[in-house]
């Protein structure tokens, strides 16, 4: 076993056109004999300030079966308010780190000590596939450093023989049975052991059936190596989309539905003007681009990129928190926006609000929230296409169900993501059916804010609310159901919330 000490000098800093990265000194190996093994150990420390990428290079020689990697770094204590250290990890191979990720061979983040790579099988969060000749890189992103420095020790192993046999990835299909144009129920973002998640692909699975969805999407974060594990639990009831949560410095966005063996990189952050290359890879493969809680206020979490690239916004993540409550207000404001430049702009595009639980492990609530999108079948396709127009809602539960329309005395009605074509001074009436909604109050919300609140509906859970209005008192209508609260005039959690139906002629 080989020790070296890895400093950061100055001239190892590089700015790669994304995040500023360092890369240090090489680690060598000298092969062994054709089944022996060899290790070499690696420590440094990195001092507050480290750009978000250190890279370790590995030179690897010819006849590796299997690459290991663990390694530790010290917390030590740190006073209050201040951040402590958190070193997330992961490799690239022989076809280098450029921004992109041709090299890409897996990323666990902080959620692995340790991690191997050979032909037949790999990590969770790691992609299988032959150890070949050439200088790897192991990536460290020091996501917080403590006053003291983040003094880090990394294990290399490498054994040798002959490769064990690829296994070719099977993907799941891009359709289920579905029930024709109706309304179904998907969660779009979800953990595995793939990430951070502690759940299989099989018990999401499950749980995703127990918890009535049609279709969900997987979301690992800065990895795609799930895709090939999720054959086996799709079926006929459901659908399983494939895609990434895309974990940048400045904000999380979810990859929505892209082709199989997608990967996007997550190397940048909104200074570096990199954000727009790698949505418009995401559309290219077939996905939407959707910024996750954006207000959540973990370390990089809150979302610095703008909505110009967004396909939709998750509004509400998990179990409803005054950070969802700030999204609310905020894509309001979007709307009103909309509603304001919009108007003579045939075909200009606004922007769906998605529900979604971000489970990672008990006793997180699959399903909880969820959207519910109206789509002509249950097929990556149509469920994209039925988020992207906006024809959708979002649900607590499978237990709340509800229809919300707007209608003209002529017969003419709209329905959610919709826009009612009627003159400003005509009468229109807005109606919302809820049930499974016990003790709820329903609000009606147009561009001047909350216009009605109901009383609460009855324990059995069902309601009935009516509002009229004309597209000239309300270029949009949605609808919210809300828990009750004990806070005064503060609103309770929500329970439901439509998109907005718009009100009013183009122009008008």
């Amino acid at each position: 076993m080989c020790e070296d000490a890895h400093g950061i000098g100055r001239r190892a800093l590089l700015v790669t056109g994304a995040a500023a990265a360092l890369t240090l000194g090489s680690v060598s190996f000298a092969a062994a004999d054709e089944q022996g093994q060899e290790t070499r150990t690696v420590r440094g420390t990195l001092p507050p300030g480290s750009p978000d990428f250190v890279y370790v290079p590995v030179e690897v020689p010819p006849g590796v079966r299997e690459l290991k990697v663990s390694y530790t770094y010290e917390r030590p204590s740190v006073p209050a308010g201040t951040q402590g250290n958190a070193l997330d990890i992961g490799i690239f191979d022989q076809h280098g780190t450029e921004l992109g990720g041709r090299g890409f061979r897996g990323w666990s983040g902080g959620a692995r000590t340790e991690f191997f790579i050979r032909a037949d099988e790999a990590t969770p969060g790691y992609l299988p596939g032959p150890v070949r000749a050439g200088t790897w890189h192991i990536a460290l992103g020091p996501y917080t450093v403590a006053p003291q420095g983040l003094a880090y020790e990394l294990t290399i192993t490498l054994t040798y023989g002959e490769p064990g046999a690829a296994v070719p990835p099977a993907y799941p299909p891009a359709r289920a049975r579905g029930r024709g144009r109706t309304w179904y129920r998907g969660d779009c973002h979800l953990h595995s052991w793939h990430s951070d998640g502690r759940r299989t692909p099989a018990e999401i699975a499950a749980l995703a059936r127990a918890a009535g969805l049609d279709f969900i999407n997987t979301s690992d974060h800065n990895t795609h190596s799930s895709h090939a594990h999720w054959a086996d639990v799709a079926g006929d009831d459901l659908l399983v989309m494939l895609g990434e949560e895309v974990t940048t410095r400045n904000g999380h966005v979810v990859a929505l539905g892209t082709d199989p063996g997608t990967f996007v990189d997550w190397r940048y952050r909104a200074r570096d003007n990199r954000f727009g290359r790698f949505a418009r890879e995401i559309r290219r493969a077939g996905g939407l681009v959707v910024p996750a809680h954006p207000h959540a206020t973990c370390v990089g979490c809150g979302w610095k990129f703008g909505f110009g690239e967004a396909d939709a916004v998750e509004v509400w993540n998990g179990p409803y928190t005054p950070d969802d409550e700030v999204t609310l207000a905020d894509w309001d404001n979007l709307l009103v926006a909309y509603a304001r430049e919009g108007r003579g702009r045939a075909g200009r595009e606004w922007l769906p609000a998605m529900g979604n639980s971000d489970a990672h492990r008990d006793p997180d609530v699959v399903g909880s929230p969820q959207t519910v999108v109206l789509a002509d079948d249950l097929t990556r396709e149509a469920i994209q296409e039925g988020i992207r127009a906006g024809r959708s809602y979002i649900a607590e539960s499978k237990n709340l169900s509800l229809t919300f329309t707007v209608s003209d005395g002529r017969g003419r009605h709209a329905g959610i993501g919709e826009r009612l074509d009627a003159d400003p001074d005509t009468p229109v009436t807005v109606r919302l059916e809820a049930s499974g909604a016990p003790r709820c109050t329903a609000r009606i919300v147009t561009d001047q804010g909350v216009l009605l609140t109901s009383d609460p509906f009855p324990v059995s859970g069902s309601g009935v609310v009516e509002w009229r209005t004309t597209p000239a008192y309300a270029a949009y209508v949605r609808a919210e159901l809300r828990h009750e609260t004990a806070a005064g005039p503060v609103p309770g959690a929500l329970a439901a919330l439509t998109n907005p139906v718009f009100l009013g002629r183009w122009g008008g």
